[in-house]
């Protein structure tokens, strides 16, 4: 990640109306750029599809990509996050339609997959971030060391290996998978 050039108070609905605004996050009224990585990219997407095809077989929630907003932190209104995959159960939306723009609630579970640009204080604040807006499970995936740490709302961590297994707990229940699996590539690697 990597912090835009100064643009002062620049607002969630600014990023909306610009063109690219979904490449950013919003923190402390700076545009933060939210590339991924080849790699990254390809395991958000590969675990995207592992929770979306359970939720779907199970009516569960909503499942949703790195280009999905949340302006949920009661302490900034004026921050906007993007996980690279999060999940929302059924019935924690407003009534009516999906909504347009940036969510208001905080995801169920929200997920980062570490990209060779990101920096370990500016992952352990997001995680921090999501915990206080009300997420109740936060998983970290490092593609270079091919490994999960999960961060729980009570506060405690656990860190997952490859022969591991990652469980949705109480916050998505049924899903399970080695940790392992989200490493595979299409080339059996």
């Amino acid at each position: 990640m990597s912090t835009a050039a100064a643009r002062p108070g620049v607002t969630p609905d600014d990023l909306l109306k610009m063109p690219d605004g979904d490449r950013y996050e919003l923190v402390d009224g700076h545009l933060v750029a939210r590339d991924m990585g080849f790699r990254s990219s390809y395991i958000g997407l590969r675990l995207g599809r592992l929770i979306g095809n359970l939720c779907e077989e199970r009516s569960l929630g909503w499942v949703l990509g790195p280009d999905c907003s949340y302006q949920c932190d009661a302490d900034d209104a004026n921050r906007v996050r993007r996980p690279d995959v999060s999940f929302v159960r059924l019935g924690r939306l407003p009534g009516g339609p999906a909504p347009e723009g940036h969510v208001r609630v905080a995801p169920d579970l929200a997920v980062e997959v570490l990209s060779p640009n990101d920096l370990d204080y500016e992952t352990d604040r997001k995680v921090e971030e999501y915990l206080r807006a009300g997420v109740r499970l936060v998983w970290v995936v490092n593609p270079e060391t091919r490994t999960v740490l999960i961060y729980r709302a009570d506060g405690s961590i656990v860190g997952l290996r490859e022969p591991d297994e990652l469980s949705g707990e109480e916050t998505l229940p049924g899903f399970r998978c080695r940790v392992g699996e989200l490493f595979v590539t299409p080339e059996g690697t």
